[in-house]
């Protein structure tokens, strides 16, 4: 089993750093790329479409029988009972707009479980990684959640998608900055989970996020010693989650302070790494 984890882990780096070479073929070309809206700010562009092609072809080479679950294509269903979940961009906004936040995300899950998490961000390098029980890495160095007790010590992730009410992040901002904090915002939920599992942000809440944008990193804190909010597995690949996570010591403000702001997630549970 592990021999299997470790294959899968890295053929979705290996994959990940090619997807995102040819992402970074469209940024570098942006005047010649054909971009459309699916909502409030929320865009699709032909990159988008093209690299998650190019990683589903190669899911398709390597592990046929397996499912697939993307953003910008249909579901493919397999018979292994395990399920690779891909954003080929995840922060489109910032990816045409020429601004340098944005990943590739690719997970593997297993009935449901995530058990495989790569998050690549080709404009920096940095390629944040790991598997069940493995641990939790950037470029092979391991990394770890913040350790920090209150959330005077750093900043907080938030994100908002057109899935939720407006007002409530609000609320929740105010919530954190009455508590001494700092919210930040990069535009690329995954990249923020990132971000908390290498110790760089205190934590990151979002009512609701797709599979895609949330798996990989929500693996990725619990394997760097950190805590989230545990998604349904038997729903979460098709209907997502409302997403908490953070360092052990400040995870428990942050749900307090999520308690009666957000929605509460159906069939979600808090889990200690």
């Amino acid at each position: 089993m592990t021999h299997d984890l470790d294959a899968r882990m890295h053929f979705a780096i290996d994959l990940a750093w090619r997807a995102g070479e040819l992402g970074l073929q469209y940024f570098r070309d942006l005047d010649s790329l054909t971009i459309e809206s699916k909502g409030h700010q929320d865009l699709v562009s032909q990159a988008d479409r093209e690299v998650e092609l190019f990683i589903r072809a190669a899911i398709a080479a390597d592990y046929p029988q397996d499912g697939i679950v993307g953003e910008e294509h249909a579901s493919v269903a397999g018979s292994t009972g395990h399920v690779w979940v891909i954003d080929p961009i995840d922060g489109t906004a910032n990816f045409v707009r020429g601004i340098p936040a944005w990943c590739v995300v690719i997970a593997c899950a297993r009935d449901g479980e995530t058990i495989v998490g790569v998050i690549h961000e080709p404009s920096t390098g940095e390629t944040f990684h790991g598997r069940l029980g493995g641990g939790a890495f950037v470029n092979g160095r391991p990394i770890r959640t913040s350790a920090a007790t209150s959330l005077e010590e750093g900043s907080v992730g938030t994100g908002f998608s057109n899935r939720a009410e407006a007002e409530n992040i609000t609320v929740l901002i105010k919530k954190i900055l009455a508590e001494g904090g700092v919210f930040f915002r990069n535009a690329s939920g995954a990249l923020m989970l990132a971000y908390v599992a290498s110790g760089r942000l205190l934590g990151y809440v979002e009512e609701h996020m797709n599979a895609w944008d949330c798996v990989a990193g929500m693996l990725l804190i619990e394997e760097a010693g950190g805590t989230i909010l545990k998604a349904n597995p038997k729903t979460v690949l098709q209907s997502g989650t409302q997403v908490i996570t953070g360092g052990k010591g400040v995870f428990s403000k942050l749900q307090e302070l999520c308690t009666g702001v957000f929605t509460p997630g159906s069939g979600s549970k808090s889990q200690e790494a």
